[in-house]
């Protein structure tokens, strides 16, 4: 049996807070994955199923490998529709912040927010949330903010308003931040969780199919490139390095998403305990990192690359060059004692 592990004074003021608003905004971080779309569809299902007026604003695009979840066309994208965006926050009466612990993680969407005096409630499982929001449920131990998102519709019980659709959001996104249940995932709660979300007539196999092994031909091509000829290995700090610019991105007709996965490839490389992968995206680049055991990526990307995460996986933005991030990470590379050297 589950056991509840959030206090019931939170529970009964995230109740209060819900029966007392009427339009509720959802939104969840910068390149939305499958935790962080799945948790926001979800959560949105299950307040439209309670009445409510309830609305995802993504600060931009969801990439395309998600488009198969339900009702991800209801979802308003502040990037692309931002007179829209603005007018459904500024009307909201209570704002939920999902899968990420700082407002800089939603960019200019932040801003915005920040300036709507409705309650702000933070539902994540990522290190050192900041104190930007009214109610915080945190859980880093947890294995995806799904997860945390079920166990908080057990507290409310409201397990019943968790249908077809809400279920497969919630599974997608536990299955996507475990690497589908390979890691992150020694809590035998997780597996009770999935057996009662896969009671809602969910095809397990088919929806990993669709979550996590569907690329186009383009996506494979890049994937293909970048471990043949842009990944950089350094045996002696156990390390490996992948780059792609934009140039190479354009080359292999790059859309968001197309990248998803490939920063955990070399961990497959006996000897390799982590990874950082630098995309130049327009406005910045794209830091991506994953480790084993206790050698810490959130500690590097919250120092260098304005981040942060989990012990194992991580992730930030750097302002510069791909030249400079690429310089950034040598500095990091000289100063790491890895743990098994200490």
């Amino acid at each position: 049996m589950i056991q509840p592990i959030i206090a019931d004074s939170v529970i009964e003021r995230l109740r209060s807070l819900i029966n007392g608003a009427k339009n509720v905004v959802i939104t969840c971080h910068l390149s939305p994955d499958g935790d962080a779309i799945g948790s926001s569809l979800a959560l949105c299902h299950v307040l439209h199923r309670l009445g409510k007026n309830a609305t995802i604003v993504t600060p931009d695009m969801v990439p395309r490998s998600l488009s198969f979840l339900p009702n991800m066309r209801d979802v308003v994208v502040y990037t692309k529709t931002e007179v829209k965006a603005r007018n459904i926050v500024e009307h909201a009466q209570l704002i939920f912040c999902l899968d990420f612990n700082d407002m800089h993680r939603i960019d200019k969407l932040g801003e915005l927010i920040m300036l709507n005096p409705a309650p702000r409630i933070l539902i994540d499982h990522h290190l050192a949330p900041s104190d930007t929001f009214d109610l915080m449920i945190s859980f880093p131990e947890l294995s995806s903010t799904c997860e945390l998102l079920y166990r908080i519709f057990l507290q409310l019980r409201m397990l019943n308003l968790i249908d077809h659709c809400a279920a497969q959001c919630l599974l997608t996104g536990m299955m996507t931040d475990t690497g589908n249940f390979t890691y992150g995932s020694d809590n035998p709660d997780i597996y009770e969780i999935q057996a009662s979300l896969m009671r809602r007539h969910i095809d397990r196999q088919g929806l990993y199919n669709m979550a996590m092994n569907t690329f186009s031909a383009d996506s494979l091509r890049l994937q293909g490139f970048a471990i043949s000829e842009k990944m950089q290995l350094f045996p002696e700090k156990h390390a490996a390095l992948i780059t792609l610019t934009r140039d190479e991105l354009k080359r292999f007709n790059y859309r968001k998403g197309d990248t998803e996965g490939l920063v955990n490839k070399p961990l497959a490389i006996p000897g390799i305990d982590w990874v950082v992968f630098f995309r130049q995206d327009p406005e910045y680049v794209k830091v991506s990192c994953r480790s084993r055991g206790d050698f810490s990526v959130n500690d590097i990307c919250n120092k260098y690359f304005n981040g942060g995460g989990h012990l194992n996986a991580a992730g930030g933005e750097f302002y510069g060059t791909i030249e400079q991030a690429e310089e950034v990470f040598m500095t990091l590379l000289n100063e790491v004692v890895f743990p098994d050297k200490e």
